[in-house]
């Protein structure tokens, strides 16, 4: 699976990061979702090798405007660019009453349809490849986290067997590998008495605003990945109170260590929170708090920034390989 950041600030963009927008995808596929589409998500699209043909769906997390804002002119911009196939968005109710209002107003005349699913009533959707479940979140209006889990199975050969039998491998190994049984020296050899199945299964969960990370715990077991948002440092958070209902980095990777979490991504990084590490409020800051109580690994999210999870469970950062 892999992960595509298209904006990772909270609020406003700043000169360096958009507002929300995170892509989900098999790696090496075409196919694509897309969780939330904050104002100017599509620009970012452009500086990418995604196509609006191929997004499967689209993901928003709640209706707060950096969350939401660019999706009537991603919609409108899909139309234009000639997709006809239609295109699943889950949201709240409030969500599809923003989208029929901007149609209505604006005379957006779609060339494809669009199908509506309540997140309220998402319960493991299978979109594309990907089963997505939902979890409800704490924040100032509905908030949701959506799962993406893949199950695959892959085929794998006794090649030990097949050469102690003596099969050669062409053109033999490809076509019992299929599944498929063949003959050789005048037997005949099922398949399945040289390979072997092997499922895995792989989980994502990409979080909107929450202050309470503990809600994800029941669907977090055997989690590979959480993306979740540190809006503000704990001191920071300390002084600004609850009222904006976001999470400090401290509250996240306490609990990301508490579940014994592998990978945490954090990202929804407040303005104020400067690249530059001589800043009085820099990103650095999110990164040490973090740091200093997640013993997994961990993640700051920069726009573009693309990670892709092994087999293995392990997360690379594409952009440092």
């Amino acid at each position: 699976m892999e992960l595509i950041f298209l904006g990772t600030s909270s609020g406003t963009p700043t000169k360096t990061r958009n507002v929300s927008g995170v892509v989900v995808k098999e790696i090496d596929k075409k196919e694509w979702c897309l969780i939330d589409c904050g104002e100017g998500t599509q620009h970012q699209i452009l500086k990418t090798k995604l196509s609006l043909n191929k997004l499967k769906a689209i993901f928003i997390t709640h209706i707060h405007g950096d969350h939401c804002y660019g999706l009537p002119g991603l919609l409108a911009s899909a139309g234009m660019g000639g997709r006809k196939e239609a295109l699943t968005i889950v949201g709240s109710q409030e969500v599809f009453d923003y989208i029929e209002a901007v149609n209505s107003i604006t005379e957006l005349h779609l060339p494809y349809e669009l199908l509506f699913v309540n997140v309220d009533k998402l319960d493991e959707e299978k979109i594309g490849t990907f089963k997505v479940s939902s979890i409800a979140l704490s924040h100032r209006v509905s908030s949701f986290a959506y799962v993406f889990e893949l199950n695959t199975a892959t085929i794998k050969l006794n090649i030990t067997k097949l050469k102690k039998v003596g099969i050669p491998p062409a053109p033999y190994w490809g076509i019992l590998q299929s599944g498929k049984d063949i003959e050789f020296n005048n037997k005949k050899h099922k398949a399945i008495e040289y390979t072997e199945t092997l499922k895995t299964s792989k989980k994502i969960i990409v979080c909107g605003d929450n202050d309470q990370p503990d809600l994800l715990k029941e669907k977090s077991v055997k989690a590979d990945v959480i993306v979740h948002e540190a809006t503000y440092t704990h001191k920071d958070f300390l002084k600004i109170g609850n009222g904006p209902m976001h999470s400090s980095a401290l509250k996240i990777a306490e609990f990301a260590e508490n579940i014994g979490l592998k990978n945490l991504v954090l990202t929804h990084f407040s303005p104020r929170y400067q690249e530059e590490p001589s800043a009085k409020n820099n990103i650095f800051e999110i990164e040490s708090e973090a740091k200093a109580v997640f013993k997994g690994s961990l993640f700051l999210a920069k726009d573009f920034s693309r990670y892709t999870l092994g087999e293995n469970g392990i997360l690379t950062d594409k952009l440092k390989n």
